[in-house]
């Protein structure tokens, strides 16, 4: 099994004092105690809805009857953790994705390269074939690509089943490693008896190939697959994530979502889940203010960022005073 690679986790808030922010008493959860502790005198920005990264802010206590100074612990774990597989799972898309695209490109002569940067901006649309499509259109299709639509949606499948063929081949030879405290977070979810699933744009083969070789059989047999192809709407629409929980049989405001891009974070919300995001390469400096909370990864003791227990915290209100 391919080994994870070290990463350092932020603070969970890491908001600079303003005139517009307020000093109050905040609760954090730390995830490797399954604790909270109090800390004074920190800077917290006013975010919409008036809420926060761990709960409600001053305005919902006179109503809430929660006491000042009180925290309502968690109830229950997650009735789902849901992960996103590219970014997510294996930092994939600079040396896995866009390599494969390459070669596909190269072994059909169409005299077209996907450099880095351009790939980072390509990755705003879901899916690979829909990538694709608004590349063509854009920037003219190849000489060698046929004139009709239909003909081009075959040209555009048949483009993307090569490509899955070579992703995988990277995949199988193990030369791309989990993201650190993967296969951690998925051990102690399924050692609960909380759901996994992997629900990604990408073809199903290549995340089945991702979670068997990478995470092993064994994990693979307990893990539900929801990708490529089915769902008709692809992210940032939520459908993809309405359709694990309804598979599941459990709803969706029971659901973590751990994401690492702007639009997996919309779709996630868009379904009404709580969602982690864990920043990829591709996606670091994207916005992810509607995130629930925000960590350069999952994280591996002694740099670990969060676990099960912050996942089951996220879904119960935590108040500031």
């Amino acid at each position: 099994m391919a080994s994870s690679t070290p990463c350092s986790a932020p603070p969970l808030l890491r908001y600079p004092s303003s005139s517009s922010e307020k000093t109050a008493t905040i609760f954090c959860f730390s995830a490797r105690s399954s604790s909270l502790s109090r800390v004074r005198g920190f800077s917290l920005r006013p975010l919409r809805h008036s809420s926060t990264l761990l709960g409600e802010t001053f305005r919902g206590l006179s109503r809430s009857g929660i006491s000042r100074g009180m925290v309502r612990a968690a109830a229950a774990l997650p009735g789902a953790l849901l992960f996103d597989c590219d970014g997510v799972l294996v930092d994939t898309e600079k040396d896995g994705h866009r390599i494969s695209f390459n070669d596909t490109f190269a072994e059909k002569a169409l005299g077209v390269t996907w450099d880095v940067e351009l790939y980072g901006e390509l990755l705003k649309i879901g899916g690979g074939k829909e990538r694709m499509t608004a590349y063509f259109n854009k920037t003219g299709w190849p000489e060698k690509a046929p004139k009709s639509e239909e003909e081009r949606k075959e040209f555009i499948a048949s483009l993307h089943k090569r490509k899955t063929e070579l992703f995988m081949a990277l995949i199988e030879k193990r030369l791309l490693p989990l993201r650190p405290g993967v296969a951690r977070l998925i051990d102690e979810a399924l050692g609960k008896g909380v759901q996994v699933a992997v629900c990604s744009t990408s073809n199903e083969k290549a995340v089945s190939a991702i979670v068997s070789f990478l995470l092993g059989e064994k994990r693979a047999e307990k893990i539900k697959i929801f990708a490529g192809d089915v769902v008709p709407r692809k992210k940032p629409d939520p459908a993809i994530y309405l359709l694990a929980a309804t598979t599941l049989g459990v709803e969706p405001s029971s659901c973590v979502v751990v994401e690492d891009s702007a639009i997996g974070l919309a779709a996630a919300k868009g379904a009404g889940m709580k969602c982690i995001v864990t920043k990829s390469g591709y996606t670091a400096e994207e916005d992810f203010l509607n995130a629930d909370a925000v960590f350069d990864c999952i994280g591996d003791p002694p740099e670990e960022g969060f676990d099960l227990s912050f996942c089951a915290n996220l879904l119960e209100k935590q108040y500031v005073s």
